[in-house]
């Protein structure tokens, strides 16, 4: 079932005539990603020859979409704003409350204990102002996104940094924080500062041991964790043709990791076929209709450099498998030569866990092509040397794993299947010993391995790549290892060989599922209640922050200079924290405590000038506040970069932080800052 499709079909029916305006107005061919923001500015926008990296552009995005830990303060605050039903189509995930920590089963249901409260709210409201809603174990947001509401040539916008993941499926899709979901849910304009071009040139065909995800491990040992800061990334060529669906979801889900404001591919007939397979053939007509629209101009295909900032070219033919890491998904490795580089820097070689799955790496394909390689531990009679955990990406892909034999797979080679959420991916891993802080190594196919990210352990190693490389590590158990040329030697003592993985990128039995998971709101919810309990230590109602009163600020004091990188993991960091997502004051005691003070080089430990104490930094922020004096922050590189850009933002704002001061912004946490007026 297409969801919403007379939206869509009124997005198609003058798509290419707001595509000629723009080739006019904007005086050159146009990029696909060019075509699309073009033909969703904000009725009252004004069409001009928009300069990137420059212009500030209003938008008129078709659809928000929001996941449990976020959604809270959204809709905290779209409750504010006095309009009966969401202005464009709305809908709220359940997938990061819920712990990884004995199996699926057990942990949804303490998930849902715990968090009883939180879904309540999130169900109510959804149901009183029009959203949809997807409950607890229905999947990861952009899983359940890409397989029912991305559509080409279309944007939307979400609260949570890998909404990008939709670009996928030839959609222009961002991450934002809660505020501008508010505004756009409102039928408000959505501002964004026109983004540069990158364009990435994908020739040859991918085989063997490598896969969508090697492309992205190495574009970002290309540009590092800021060189898309600003940018769309645009994937074209033969090489880009040839990727499957879910494969150029992959890509584009890990741009946020460059710093990307998206990526996307242009549509085509893997698209189409996802489509198909996903039941919406009636939107595949609709896109195939006015297919040669949704790409770039041939202009643009012919001459890159003229059109794009910056152009990167690889070739998929000798592309080989990538390891990133440790602590930053942009210190990218080939697995040739990961053996002497990991002797070389004294990494811990010995793997304890394998862990696939997570919204980059969930798909069907992923999962066929890890349990090819998980069966053959069993039929060489090889003895799997790590853990190894699999999380789904949503209970459509469960339930057709499980029906096509690969969830037994993982089972006896003593695989433990997670509920479908993001779990060990943001730090929801209940990971027996991770308190000892031993020093250790982790593979697993997420996209961010920031210290202290899935386990909250500062000594774990975590490694990033696919799901079939890493399910080949979790097996050898050894860093070292190298599936296209080491051998293992196998329960009797003989030496052999991983052959190359292998898999379909959609079921061939077609998908399947009894319950998706998915709540229709009211037609009228008008007499639906709300109710958030003045007691409660999880939902706060908010408050409007001081308006701006017009004068300098005077007499500000310095709460922080934070040395590296201040990312959102620095500045609000997940893990247990996310239970305080729906209350301001409560999540704000974890504001900067992971950031280094560049001062003493110490994470949670400055100094308050008021009285000349050392003590965490959101008691030191309390003290100014209490004491009326107003605060900055200092950063460093990054600053803002990654998930819960909204509370990064807001906390610094309820603490009393009027300004923040850093060389790098991602684009996203300024655009928050300035919606809560905070000076950058």
């Amino acid at each position: 079932m297409t969801f919403d499709l007379d939206m869509i079909k009124k997005v198609y029916s003058d798509f290419e005539t707001r595509v000629n305006e723009a080739r006019a107005f904007m005086g050159r061919p146009l990029t696909y990603s060019e075509k699309i923001l073009c033909a969703h500015l904000f009725p009252s926008q004004a069409k001009e020859a928009f300069k990137r990296g420059e212009s500030y552009v209003d938008f008129a995005p078709d659809r928000v979409a929001m996941q449990d830990a976020t959604a809270q303060m959204a809709l905290l605050q779209f409750m504010q704003a006095g309009k009966k039903k969401v202005a464009v189509p709305s809908t709220v995930h359940a997938d990061h409350l819920i712990q990884a920590r004995v199996g699926a089963a057990k942990d949804l249901i303490e998930a849902e204990n715990k968090n009883n409260e939180v879904y309540q709210f999130l169900q109510s409201v959804s149901n009183k102002y029009g959203i949809g809603f997807w409950k607890a174990g229905a999947g990861i947001i952009h899983q359940v996104v890409l397989e029912n509401y991305a559509f080409p040539g279309g944007m939307m916008i979400g609260t949570d940094s890998h909404t990008v993941n939709a670009g996928g499926l030839g959609m222009v899709a961002i991450g934002v924080g809660g505020a501008d979901a508010v505004d756009v849910m409102a039928g408000m304009a959505w501002e964004l500062k026109f983004p540069k071009m990158i364009g990435v040139k994908l020739t040859g065909r991918l085989n063997g041991w490598t896969a969508p995800k090697d492309i992205i491990l190495k574009v970002a040992g290309i540009l590092t964790v800021k060189g898309g800061t600003g940018a769309i990334v645009e994937y074209f060529g033969e090489g880009a043709n040839s990727l499957s669906c879910t494969g150029k979801g992959t890509i584009c889900n890990m741009g946020a990791e460059i710093g990307a404001t998206t990526s996307i591919f242009e549509y085509d007939q893997n698209m189409s076929k996802y489509l198909r397979s996903t039941d919406r053939e009636d939107l595949a007509d609709a896109a195939d209709a006015v297919a040669h629209v949704l790409k770039a101009d041939p202009e643009v295909h012919a001459n890159p450099e003229k059109y794009y900032d910056e152009v990167i070219e690889i070739n998929l033919d000798t592309l080989e498998p990538y390891l990133n890491g440790p602590f930053t998904p942009d210190l990218a490795t080939p697995i040739s030569q990961m053996k002497e580089i990991a002797e070389k820097n004294g990494w811990p070689t010995k793997i304890e866990v394998g862990l696939i799955g997570s919204c980059t790496n969930s798909s069907y394909e992923d999962i066929a092509r890890a349990a090819s390689v998980a069966k053959q531990a069993k039929e060489k009679n090889i003895e799997v040397k790590a853990e190894y955990t699999i999380t789904p990406g949503s209970e459509q892909v469960r339930f057709t794993v499980e029906r096509d034999g690969f969830l037994k797979t993982f089972d006896e080679i003593g695989g433990k299947v997670f509920a479908n959420a993001c779990g060990p991916c943001i730090g929801q891993w209940a990971r027996e010993g991770a308190d000892k802080q031993e020093k250790n190594t982790i593979v697993h196919s997420f996209n961010r391995n920031f210290s202290k990210r899935a386990d909250g352990n500062p000594n774990t190693y975590a490694f990033v790549g696919s799901p079939e490389l890493v399910t080949a590590m979790a097996i050898a158990g050894d860093l070292r290892f190298n599936p296209l040329t080491d051998k293992l030697k196998n329960k009797d003592g003989i030496e052999v060989m991983l052959d190359e993985p292998s898999g379909d990128d959609l079921p061939r039995l077609g998908f399947d599922v009894e319950d998706p998971g998915y709540i229709a709101p009211a037609e009228d919810g008008s007499n639906v209640e709300v109710i958030v309990s003045p007691t409660s230590d999880r939902l706060q109602i908010l408050e409007a922050f001081p308006a701006w009163d017009g004068q300098n600020i005077t007499g500000a004091r310095l709460l922080i200079k934070a040395y590296g990188k201040c990312t959102t993991d620095h500045i609000s960091m997940a893990g247990p924290w996310l239970k305080y997502r729906g209350h301001l004051d409560n999540i704000s005691n974890n504001m900067l405590i992971g950031a280094v003070n560049a001062f003493n080089m110490e994470t949670n430990n400055v100094k308050n000038e008021l009285d000349g104490q050392y003590k965490p930094v959101p008691d030191s922020a309390r003290q100014y506040k209490a004491s009326e004096v107003p605060t900055i922050v200092v950063g460093d590189e990054n600053y803002g970069e990654g998930s819960s850009r909204e509370h990064a933002a807001m906390e610094p704002r309820h603490l009393g932080v009027r300004a923040v001061l850093v060389n790098l912004l991602q684009e996203s946490t300024r655009l928050i800052l300035k919606n809560k007026e905070c000076l950058h």
